[in-house]
């Protein structure tokens, strides 16, 4: 599968921890799928930042991982980490 930008991430707590942001993001795609390179293609425009925390629910898997925003590029993309399995 790939990202859709109409079923976008969910900013939840804005600004905890003195600057992170907290997103949600549900959809079937796997946790390594979810990590590559440039994923959120609309990230930036959705305001997430490097540092930002991102939990993501697999539907079709049915696992919780727990990702942090690790690169937002000049054309808005945003990448997270690796996988924290929860």
């Amino acid at each position: 599968m790939a990202y859709e930008t109409s079923n976008p991430p969910k900013c939840v707590l804005s600004g905890f921890g003195g600057s992170a942001s907290l997103y949600v993001y549900t959809d079937g795609d796997a946790h390594g799928t979810v990590s590559g390179a440039a994923y959120f293609a609309n990230g930036k425009d959705l305001g997430m930042k490097i540092g930002d925390v991102v939990i993501v629910q697999n539907t079709t898997g049915y696992t919780t991982t727990t990702h942090s925003v690790s690169a937002v590029s000049a054309a808005g993309a945003a990448t997270v980490s690796a996988a924290v399995l929860a």
